[in-house]
């Protein structure tokens, strides 16, 4: 027997080494919300309505409490109380549906059982950060901002940004069902902080919503549209496909992708006879114009794709929804492994019908630099997932590069790895840049979390940061 053949046949019978990561089928399940002492007589048709899951969210540490009880420790409840206080940039939200899917398979046996667990947990970590998560050394990049893409420097009109020659994203309102906390657009999304005041749109809804489609209809360079936020899902329906059949009747919007957290948050929204309804009318006037219409939501961690989720995913789908595609965010802690990432794609796609999309590097926002990673971890990552998933459901780890846009972490044109400055090119310029002949030919920063970098890059930064950014502002203003 040749060496290959004996080598397959060996495979075969399960003696080659093991593979890194495992294949393995894992049927979704809702995790028993009865489990917490103030759900323990909610009932199947109470937790499968929407009107039930919003009007009992979790918006602070007194409802918390009233939903967990002593199955948290006080020093919790303290640690979650001083991170509102000090360094939260959005306001506590959220839904019974992920708070049940916070340490899901943990049973609390007395006082205090759920605290490891939670501090632990992936889905708190990034819905209930806690003080002690946040790093004391750098808490927030020098380079962070509160609009870390400078998306409203691109607003064609008040929340319509057009970054991309032949895309715009069309901001209708400023809520979400929950609040992540490493909301990129936290300068505008929510309620205010103490650490964060909120801006607000200047202009009434009917208005903006009417700008916005004046400006595509004076736009055919435009093909396609995202309608985003906040969320769709908080905004009534009958105004939501009011504004998609408006886009429908625009000859050159080609795609239509309606952005949502809820299919995890809030599956159960996606699953109302309303919704269902005008979806399908949507769908079906896509379909006969030719155009894409697509959802895409915000997963981040395997344990919130249940039951529920597969459920909304399949309505959407029956209607006539092109697909239902996720763009996730790397976080530390959260899905920072390729078994992480492997796990949530697997059950994406296997559980719910979800395509894998996207994985986005966390955002130079304040307060932020306890989630992000470097570049050279994300290359890594995208590395380490690459074979296992089939190629059409394989995400691209994207670095979103301020005033370039979305980049594939092996796009980077230059990296100083000692002082963790990635150097990016782009290939298009920006609304801000048509009279700009330089813009396609300088490279653009991106930088690292600064305790990532060795030891000669972190004393660089403490005796240099504030150059670092004076610098940076001096160049916008003279390419502004």
């Amino acid at each position: 027997m040749t060496e290959t053949l004996a080598n397959a046949v060996a495979a075969a019978d399960g003696l080659a080494l093991p593979q890194p990561y495992v294949y393995r089928h894992n049927p979704l399940v809702e995790p028993d919300w009865r489990r917490f002492p103030g759900w323990k007589d909610v009932t199947d048709d109470e937790w499968r309505s929407a009107q039930w899951q919003r009007s009992h969210c979790v918006k602070n540490v007194a409802q918390l409490r009233g939903v967990v009880g002593d199955l948290l420790d006080e020093r919790f409840y303290a640690d979650l109380e001083a991170d509102i206080t000090d360094a939260a940039t959005m306001s506590m939200l959220v839904p019974p549906q992920m708070v049940n899917t916070m340490a899901p398979t943990v049973s609390p046996a007395g006082p205090g059982s759920l605290t490891e667990a939670w501090y632990a947990d992936p889905v708190r970590r990034y819905m209930l950060p806690v003080l002690s998560d946040r790093r004391t050394d750098w808490t927030s990049h020098p380079h962070a901002t509160r609009d870390s893409l400078h998306e409203h420097e691109m607003w064609a009109v008040e929340g319509l940004t057009h970054r991309y020659p032949t895309k715009v994203l069309a901001e209708l309102l400023t809520t979400c069902p929950q609040y992540c906390g490493h909301c990129t657009r936290m300068d505008l999304v929510g309620n205010s902080t103490p650490q964060v005041e909120k801006l607000k749109f200047v202009a009434k809804p009917d208005t903006r919503l009417a700008d916005m489609l004046d400006y595509l209809r004076r736009s055919p360079g435009v093909r396609d549209v995202v309608v985003s936020g906040g969320d769709v899902a908080n905004m009534p329906w009958a105004r939501l496909e009011q504004f998609v059949s408006a886009l429908l009747e625009i000859e050159n919007v080609r795609d239509i992708r309606l952005a949502s957290k809820a299919f995890a948050a809030l599956p159960q929204h996606w699953l109302q006879d309303d919704v269902r309804a005008g979806m399908e009318r949507v769908a079906t006037t896509a379909r006969k114009r030719g155009v894409g219409l697509a959802i895409h939501t915000h997963v981040n961690s395997a344990n919130t794709v249940t039951p529920l989720v597969a459920e909304a995913t399949r309505a959407m789908l029956e209607v006539g929804v092109r697909d239902v595609r996720n763009q996730g965010v790397l976080m530390r802690g959260v899905n920072d492994s390729v078994d992480k990432l492997l796990d949530l794609c697997f059950g994406l796609l296997d559980g719910a019908g979800i395509m894998p999309y996207y994985f986005y590097m966390c955002d130079m926002i304040p307060n932020a630099e306890h989630w992000r990673l470097a570049v050279w971890e994300a290359q890594a990552l995208q590395h380490g997932i690459m074979g296992y998933l089939p190629g059409f459901a394989t995400p691209r780890i994207v670095c979103d590069v301020p005033y370039v846009g979305k980049r594939w972490v092996h796009q980077v044109h230059e990296y100083d790895r000692e002082r963790g400055i990635t150097y990016w090119t782009k290939n298009y310029r920006t609304g801000i840049e048509t009279a700009d002949s330089a813009a396609l030919e300088r490279t653009y920063e991106y930088y690292d979390p600064i305790h990532t970098l060795p030891e000669a890059g972190q004393d660089w930064w403490r005796l240099h940061a504030a150059d670092s950014v004076a610098a940076a502002d001096a160049s916008r203003e003279v390419h502004s």
